[in-house]
């Protein structure tokens, strides 16, 4: 069993092929694993620029595709010359419409190499940003309607949470036997949630922000001090400079834990963005020293909230184990943090390779090979979900 993976749900456009290996459980074998970002064209704009995302994706796509199939041997290029009967061709003038430029790399792709031994394709279908999520949808179904292989959409917080449970042994990835019931932390740049799981493809939320997310508040906090995009590896930086000066923060850049003592499972960072604000304005324009402080602050403060909710959330699910997922999960004070009460607490926990942390194909042909598992039906036509919920896939 080979599966072909495609994930652009936001500004990285990612490919993997792998190969399950032999087991009860999820494993396989990556036989090929590519990531483009487009971190360098969102710069100017301090953020995703949606519209750029996905001409950068149209643009890219089938050329990663193929050279991700080349590194798996699996691309055989024809001898005697090929053309796609009239009405595939009309399918896909259809289905890629809206690509154009990508219509005519698939068209060249499909004319020019013999059908490879893909078994099955997995493609990121939600959440996410929609424009970037239709051209990895419409790539994939152009590849399954072509190709005749079964076409399985994955959501892309479920593709987090099974990433973060693998394990790499003998070049072999692995999921391995966890004790259930799960609570799962999702913190990226659109999620702040808590997940209850009590059996694989079976998912509850019991907790989410009610505003901003964990990484969405990093980026506008970092925006507001000076730092480049992305500002969450800045602000975590300038943090982790302040405890090796062991900077004491200024009574005056102290900032709120937003929900700390609610009594549920919510979040919130507007209030927090905002108490960045009102002191940055305060000490304009700002000294190193400041910046650090309040980047520590900063930091902290999240970490704490984070801390406390899945200390919350641990207790009223009576969960054994906690898996964490997302961009966030690599910072590494966030790490630290629930590495800590974990081990006070007695549970068992689950973080991502910080490689696996962010957007990538493995996560998604992973999730993939586990629908494959818990035998999920194919899918003929798929739809782009941007606020498509974990609990609906």
């Amino acid at each position: 069993m080979i599966l072909l993976a495609i994930e652009t749900s936001c500004d990285e456009t990612a490919v993997s092929i792998v190969k399950r290996a032999r087991g009860k459980n999820v494993r396989f074998e990556v036989l090929s694993h590519k990531v483009l970002s487009q971190i360098d064209i969102h710069k100017e704009y301090g953020g995703v620029f949606p519209a750029l995302a996905k001409r950068e994706h149209a643009r890219v796509l089938t050329q990663l595709i193929a050279e991700c199939l080349e590194e798996a041997d699996l691309l055989v290029e024809r001898t005697n010359e090929f053309h796609l009967p009239n009405a595939t061709r009309k399918k896909l003038d259809t289905m890629l419409e809206r690509e154009p430029e990508m219509l005519r790399a698939m068209k060249v792709l499909f004319e020019g190499i013999q059908k490879p031994g893909i078994d099955a394709i997995a493609v990121t279908s939600g959440p996410g940003l929609e424009p970037a999520l239709w051209v990895g949808i419409n790539g994939a179904m152009a590849i399954s309607h072509v190709w005749n292989i079964p076409l399985y959409p994955i959501n892309h917080m479920e593709g987090h949470i099974v990433a973060s449970t693998l394990n790499l042994n003998e070049g072999i990835y692995e999921m391995p036997e966890i004790e259930l019931p799960v609570c799962a932390l999702l913190i990226s740049g659109g999620h702040t949630e808590i997940v209850k799981m009590n059996k694989w493809r079976s998912y509850k939320v019991i907790g989410k922000t009610r505003d901003d997310a964990v990484g969405e508040a990093f980026d506008k906090a970092a925006r507001m001090l000076g730092l480049p995009y992305p500002g969450g590896p800045e602000i975590s930086r300038l943090a982790e400079l302040a405890r090796k000066e062991s900077l004491v923060v200024n009574e005056d850049l102290r900032l709120p834990r937003p929900m700390l003592h609610s009594g549920d499972l919510s979040f919130s960072c507007s209030g927090l963005k905002t108490a960045v604000l009102t002191r940055v304005k305060k000490y304009e324009p700002l000294e190193e020293n400041i910046k650090k402080m309040l980047a520590l602050e900063f930091e902290n403060s999240i970490a704490d909230v984070l801390v406390a909710k899945v200390k919350q959330a641990m207790y009223e699910t009576r969960s054994k184990t906690l898996i964490v997922g997302g961009g966030v999960s690599a910072n590494s004070h966030i790490r630290f943090v629930l590495k800590d009460l974990a081990d006070k607490e007695g549970f068992n926990l689950y973080l991502p390779d910080k490689s696996l942390s962010t957007d990538n194909g493995l996560m998604i042909a992973a999730a993939g090979l586990l629908h494959l598992a818990c035998q999920d039906k194919p899918k003929v036509k798929i739809k782009a979900g941007g606020s498509w919920s974990i609990e609906d896939c």
